[in-house]
């Protein structure tokens, strides 16, 4: 038999080569693939984009109000919560006399908080503040008696500040919260400036000086606030206190009660005229509103001030109505899911506003969207509408399922 010899096939290292590499390709194309997979699985589904369809803000339609502002001086009116109906008499600040009591007594509780029920701690009248008394008592200004070695809680000093409205009694609280009226009158400043009353500056505690100046816009915006310190409206609302030395001692707002007036502070001098800062109480609408305002000398004295306060709250009190801005059903947004979905939000409850025509309202849409599937009729958000501290809410709705997308269409459109 012939012997068949088979000769070894023999790969060119070249081929060889080529093998390997498309072998380490393939195995890459694999490995990209999945991990681009992997990746487009295991990313997080955006969570729906909110496009508001209705306006940012709504102004209430009409003709914004015009009130019965005095001829002379300054005036401001607001409603507390809701915002400003107007000014007159410009914005250059003017002496304010006693009306500066009411920062004195706003830093003070500031300084030294008290509750309602709660006296405080005393403070003793000094030699020296006993002695000024009869030189005070001569040129005129108000006042209440002292004696050297009186004590007085911090509440009764209080009362004396702000009903009698004794300049001696603003000095001695100030000697007794910062150890001086200079070092106090620093601390009115800085609170002053704390609350944005940029055209104020306080030169003394009582007022009395007519370099104590100040806006009727600036002195509403402190009214509002000194008239959430509880113990401070408090004060201003009572007609009369009983002090160690002078025994009763009456309110010289003698507004108090007229017109809803609850407070909060008068101030007369040459140079100021009649100045009152009022809170007056009110009822719209079935709610129960504050009307904060201020006229700084309307006129040479108190008269002329308690006469241009009586006819803005009368005008003020009959402006506050209801407006419909938003009924239930009615579409307010539009929820833009991934893979071009959508649903549109529905508002689930009417809303109503409090105001006058020109009061402007922020509208909002506040949203929660889940990123998993999401039925109609879903409770997704609130609806909000604000102006300065109130806020009207509804809760929006889904009016459409929105469905997250499928594993495919996250493989293939991310």
């Amino acid at each position: 038999m012939t012997k068949t010899s088979v000769e070894p096939v023999v790969v060119p290292r070249q081929a060889r080569r080529r093998g390997l590499w498309l072998s380490v390709a393939a195995v890459v194309v694999v490995l990209a693939v999945g991990g681009f997979v992997t990746l487009r699985l295991v990313s997080p589904v955006p969570a729906p984009r909110i496009v508001q369809t209705v306006p940012r803000v709504y102004a209430i339609p009409g003709v914004p109000p015009v009130l019965p502002w005095p001829e002379a001086g300054q005036s401001a009116v607001e409603i507390d919560g809701l915002g400003r109906l107007g000014s007159s008499g410009g914005s250059r600040p003017v002496p304010i006399a006693s009306v500066a009591k009411v920062m004195t007594a706003y830093v003070v509780l500031r300084d030294h908080p008290l509750r309602l029920d709660e006296n405080g701690p005393t403070l003793t009248v000094s030699a020296e503040e006993a002695a000024a008394y009869p030189s005070q008592l001569a040129s005129g200004q108000s006042l209440v008696q002292v004696v050297a070695g009186e004590v007085l809680t911090e509440r009764q000093a209080l009362q004396a500040l702000l009903l009698p409205s004794a300049n001696n009694i603003a000095h001695i609280l100030a000697r007794w919260d910062a150890g001086s009226s200079d070092a106090f009158v620093a601390k009115m400043n800085q609170a002053a400036a704390g609350l944005g009353m940029a055209d104020t500056r306080y030169t003394d505690p009582s007022g009395l000086a007519p370099s104590t100046v100040s806006t009727a816009a600036d002195q509403v915006t402190l009214g509002r606030v000194a008239m959430q310190v509880p113990v401070l409206a408090q004060i201003v609302a009572m007609p009369q206190a009983t002090l160690p030395v002078v025994g009763p001692a009456r309110n010289v707002n003698t507004q108090l009660g007229k017109d809803g007036i609850v407070g909060i502070k008068t101030g007369s001098t040459d140079e100021a005229g009649g100045c009152l800062l009022f809170a007056a109480e009110i009822s719209a609408e079935g709610q129960r509103l504050r009307i904060i305002g201020a006229v700084l000398a309307p006129g040479p004295n108190m008269a002329d001030a308690f006469e241009a306060t009586r006819r803005l709250i009368q005008a003020s009190s009959s402006l506050p109505h209801k407006y419909r801005v938003v009924r239930a059903g009615d579409i307010v947004a539009t929820a833009r899911g991934p893979m071009g979905r959508s649903t549109t939000l529905a508002a689930t409850g009417d809303v109503d506003v409090l105001g006058w025509p020109g009061l402007a309202y922020q509208i909002d849409t506040l949203t929660t969207m889940p990123r998993r599937h999401i039925a109609a009729g879903t409770h997704v958000g609130t609806l909000k509408l604000t102006a300065s501290a109130t806020a009207v809410t509804t809760a929006l709705q889904t009016t459409q399922a929105l469905a997250p997308p499928s594993r495919w269409e996250r493989i293939t459109h991310g």
